[in-house]
């Protein structure tokens, strides 16, 4: 496999993102792919009084085992530490499924803006594709350089159409300015959390999966108000800030979806902050 570079390192704090380097092999990749449509036919109804899909898009690593031990992936981490340093956490393992003819588009946004976490620089997203994530498929586009700016205004539009939260959006993006990502399976992407990104319809004739993680480093609530809760996965326990999880027991165990019942309602608090109407944690599908 590819290591993580310094040339790859230039290119990320350069432009907010770099796009391509292999972590899982196909037959890993497959795999994972094999036991998420396991999941999806073996536990459809969910647990907890919550149905599959939305551990999927939140959380999913407090209940979900498989899920915890992919952010724990050394070759994920090895990449992720060359951009934040030896101390990490996983914040939030999400899974991006999008169906083949699926029109639903996601608009052009930075992820923190709602996060709690301020302007910070200490956090990375790792998307690896456990499909063929090509342009076709709806892959993700982004908008080089965007990170070294500020958190943009963004417009709650609440669009039906748009898999994000709120339907945020920045207006006045330039098209012409954006790079696409593509990725095959097993291969993996990092953003910047104020990067401008955005991803289109799949065309494909494949579903579009990809796995999210949100690594943090223990500084990130620093000058943060409030407490988080995060998955410590690399380097030292973190200081004050953070209320610490060890991962899931077991698939869906009784403990942990209280646990996730605790998680959901603080997030949701910090999420809908200046919303004028209620916020979901996100809207069912994908968000990047």
């Amino acid at each position: 496999m590819l290591d993580f570079t310094p040339s790859h390192l230039n290119d990320y704090r350069q432009n907010g993102f770099f796009a391509g380097l292999p972590v899982f092999s196909a037959s890993e990749a497959a795999q994972l792919r094999r036991e998420i449509e396991a999941l999806e036919a073996e536990h459809g109804d969910g647990a907890g009084g919550y149905d599959l899909a939305q551990f999927f898009r939140v959380n999913g690593h407090v209940v979900i085992p498989m899920l915890a031990e992919a952010a724990r992936t050394p070759a994920i981490l090895d990449a992720v530490e060359s951009v934040l340093g030896p101390d990490l956490l996983a914040w939030s393992v999400e899974l991006f499924i999008k169906e083949p003819g699926s029109r639903k588009t996601v608009s052009w946004h930075q992820d923190i803006t709602f996060w709690g976490m301020g302007e910070t620089d200490d956090e990375v997203t790792a998307w690896v594709a456990l499909s063929d994530v090509s342009v076709e498929a709806g892959c993700m586009r982004f908008i080089p350089g965007s990170h070294k700016g500020r958190i943009a205004e963004h417009e709650d539009t609440f669009d039906a159409d748009n898999l994000l939260s709120r339907g945020q959006s920045i207006a006045g993006v330039d098209e012409t300015a954006a790079v696409h990502g593509p990725l095959k399976p097993g291969e993996m992407s990092l953003h910047h959390g104020r990067c401008f990104h955005a991803s289109g319809a799949n065309n494909s004739q494949d579903r579009r999966i990809g796995l999210a993680i949100r690594y943090v480093t223990p500084a990130v609530r620093d000058h943060a108000p409030g407490r988080d809760w995060a998955m410590p996965v690399r380097g030292e326990t973190p200081r004050g800030g953070w209320d610490c999880i060890a991962g899931p027991r077991g698939l869906f165990h009784p403990a942990d979806l209280a646990l996730y019942d605790r998680i959901l309602a603080g997030q949701a608090e910090t999420l809908s902050a200046g919303a004028e109407q209620t916020v979901g944690m996100y809207a069912q599908g994908d968000a990047s």
